[in-house]
């Protein structure tokens, strides 16, 4: 038999840490899970008030950050993130992350440490950060407003997800999602509860390679001088998932999503009609009665909102995939089309051929 995972242990390349603000000008918050995880990768939400969300990456490095509920260009902060640690972060007394008694949680993901190198196999040179073990990369790169540019992801295989955003304007998260029909056709935006759209000027209808990504001439995606970032994840068997289904309207017998692992981290976005982003992870999972499996505490990755808790509109977190509970319209409508994202706490089936026990 052969390998069913190059993963073991997923907490290696990402985690949640959930977290209580202090107030201090700085405080460090120490990883529960593999302790060898430094962030590359650090989204933040607090999920007591609402308030931006706030994403940083070890390329530019802590003061610079992006939001993903917003249109804004990046920001400079020096009191949002103050370190990524070699277990784990810290961060500032900003509301936004550290404000005394709120509850926090940041969704982290390692890289390769903040080390980058120039690819020029597309028509526009990157910088890129890339960990091809776990399937992530991020791609730095100027706009030249050509339709039909590339850019290359150094992934070495083809990225099932895209997301760009521009470091400079005002415009939308675009999201390409490999599970869709014809998704090189199409977008999402990931700051919006949109159906996105199909335009040849994001993607110029051309799906991605094992070696570049295929640019239109959109300002959101190629602004001819301005500098963006390309995060870009390859499906890894085991650790990572990036499927599609359709709802049915049930919460007792809801769609069930086959992922080959026990989920950490779930989003869910319905593309048939608007719908906010809805984030789920097993750290926050607000457990109800005997369901230990049960995740119903929600955030919005395209809303400033704290954290939603309630049962009626959770999923079950279990060994080989997810389950939908509930009947809400953005997750589980009888007519509905969804895309997901997620990511691994451990796999169904470990190198070894070990399987996890079934819950």
């Amino acid at each position: 038999m052969g390998v069913y995972t190059t993963i073991n242990d997923s907490s290696v390349y990402f985690q949640t840490k959930i977290y209580t603000g202090t107030g201090n000008t700085s405080t460090s918050y120490t990883n529960d899970g593999n302790a060898n995880l430094q962030p590359d990768l650090l989204w933040n939400k607090n999920r007591s008030t609402s308030t931006n969300h706030i994403l940083v990456d070890s390329i530019l490095g802590v003061t610079k950050n992006l939001r993903p509920d917003v249109t804004d260009g990046l920001g400079t902060n020096s009191n949002f993130t103050k370190s990524f640690d070699t277990d784990g972060f810290a961060m500032g007394d900003s509301a936004r992350v550290g404000t005394n008694g709120d509850l926090y949680c940041a969704w982290q993901w390692k890289i390769n440490g903040g080390t980058t190198s120039s690819v020029g196999v597309g028509s526009i040179t990157t910088t890129v950060q890339v960990n091809t073990t776990a399937g992530i990369s991020i791609a730095r790169y100027q706009g030249n407003g050509v339709n039909g540019a590339t850019i290359g992801h150094g992934l070495g295989k083809i990225p099932k997800v895209v997301i760009v955003k521009g470091e400079e304007g005002s415009e939308s998260w675009q999201i390409f999602h490999g599970a869709r029909n014809n998704p090189e056709q199409k977008f999402l935006e990931l700051d919006a509860n949109s159906t996105g759209g199909t335009n040849a000027n994001r993607w110029s209808n051309t799906a991605p390679t094992n070696s570049i990504i295929n640019l239109g001439n959109g300002n959101s995606v190629n602004y001819s001088g301005r500098m963006f970032r390309a995060y870009s994840f390859a499906e890894i068997q085991g650790y990572s998932h990036f499927g599609k289904y359709n709802g049915n309207g049930s919460n007792s017998v809801g769609p069930f999503i086959y992922t080959g692992f026990k989920p950490a981290w779930v989003m869910i976005k319905r593309v048939d009609s608007n719908g906010n982003w809805y984030i789920y992870d097993t750290e926050r999972n607000g457990s109800s009665g005997s369901n230990t499996n049960q995740a119903h505490r929600i955030l919005y990755a395209n809303d400033t909102s704290g954290e939603v808790n309630n049962s009626d509109r959770g999923i079950d977190m279990v060994s080989n995939g997810f389950k939908v509970r509930n009947t809400l319209g953005d997750v589980n409508d009888s007519s509905g089309s969804y895309i997901t994202f997620a990511f691994a706490t451990h796999p169904f089936v470990s190198s070894a051929g070990v399987p996890t026990v079934a819950r």
